[in-house]
């Protein structure tokens, strides 16, 4: 970020600005990046799925609203903030109100972790894949608060699956990040991009040793998602609509853009372990073999290191909408089960496995 910081300081310069407007807005800059990139990533995703669950489901998405039905997720957004907030009778007010935020205000933490990247790193760590399961694991919290204080049996059924839930799956979900971190030797994120670098286009990356690591994080980040087949803490023909099931209005909404928001980034926070995050598959960048100018060769290879991390997650987000078109939600037996007997000794395995290969890998 030094490197961006000097550069906006020289473009005030040109314009006769102090540099101490540099100093005090610079910092906002990054949240301003964010906060706009959330709203437009959930409202594209929502769009999305639904587009995709239409066309494997065999239906027609949205196509009213708009051209092709672009603007329905824009409707919807305006439904939302027309909607009256209401707090039930008997709920515990305090908590009710509160646990929307404990849901979201995290999300938008943890964007900031992500190296999109060699420059686009608003908080850099040397433990920041540390500090990011721990983020992610605060809307959890929210969500128990919000079915304990709705005063709803419903909506506390759900929260006590979701939590249930996310305590199961968190457990072999950190044990593969446990080998990545082996086989980076850091736990900085953007250290881990980097350990991926080869001479050999997209051979470093760590899905090719860590395979097995891959697919169990996919499974458990799908779960923590509470997506189908693990939706059962939102399960409508069981909960109407689990732990949310009281909210409405913009309270709503804050839950269900942390939903969609978590979504993007869990598949960002894959696609910087296991494929390699901003690096470009070709091994070099496109920028700057068809851009001449140097500076401008610079600033369009930063771009393009975004420009590849957001595809791979998109596709991420592709395969995770496309498991939910394709398999029926599990009983709660089988996904409590599955976590523990399946996963969990897989990704011991998965550790094991990478701890030998990095110690052969080192022994040559």
């Amino acid at each position: 970020m030094e490197y961006l910081y000097f550069l906006y300081i020289e473009l005030l310069h040109k314009y006769n600005l102090p540099e101490f407007i540099g100093m005090t807005t610079f910092p906002l800059l990054p949240f301003c990046v964010v906060a706009v990139a959330l709203i437009l990533v959930v409202l594209f995703l929502v769009l999305m799925e639904r587009k995709v669950l239409a066309f494997f489901t065999q239906r027609k998405g949205p196509n009213r609203v708009g051209p092709w039905g672009l603007f329905q997720t824009i409707a919807d957004a305006i439904k939302l903030l027309c909607k009256e907030n209401i707090t039930p009778t008997g709920a515990e007010k305090f908590m009710f109100n509160l646990a929307p935020l404990l849901a979201f205000v995290p999300v938008m933490v943890i964007w900031g972790l992500i190296p999109f990247s060699s420059e686009f790193d608003f908080m850099s760590y040397s433990v920041s894949a540390l500090l990011f399961m721990t983020i992610a694991s605060i809307p959890i919290l929210g969500i128990l608060l919000a079915g304990y204080a709705s005063n709803n049996k419903y909506s506390l059924i759900g929260s006590f699956r979701a939590v249930a839930q996310a305590i199961s799956y968190e457990l072999p979900l950190v044990f593969v990040l446990v080998s990545v971190v082996v086989l980076a030797s850091s736990l900085n994120l953007r250290q881990i991009v980097l350990a991926q670098i080869s001479v050999y286009p997209f051979c470093g990356w760590f899905i090719f040793p860590a395979f097995l690591g891959f697919l169990i994080f996919f499974i458990c980040a799908t779960a923590e998602l509470n997506r189908c087949p693990f939706d059962l803490p939102e399960a409508e023909s069981e909960l109407v609509s689990g732990y949310n099931t009281e909210y409405s209005g913009m309270k709503f909404a804050f839950f269900f853009l942390a939903e969609y928001a978590m979504m993007f980034i869990m598949c960002a926070f894959m696609a910087t372990l296991f494929l390699g995050g901003f690096l470009s598959p070709f091994g070099f960048y496109l920028s700057e073999k068809f851009i001449n100018n140097t500076f401008w060769a610079q600033i369009s290879v930063y771009f393009e290191q975004v420009f590849w991390l957001f595809l791979k997650t998109f596709f991420l987000i592709f395969c995770m909408m496309l498991v939910r078109a394709t398999l029926p939600r599990l009983k709660s037996n089988q996904l409590m089960g599955f976590a523990w007997k399946v996963l969990l000794p897989l990704s011991f395995l998965n550790l094991f496995f990478i701890c030998c290969y990095k110690y052969f890998i080192y022994a040559k």
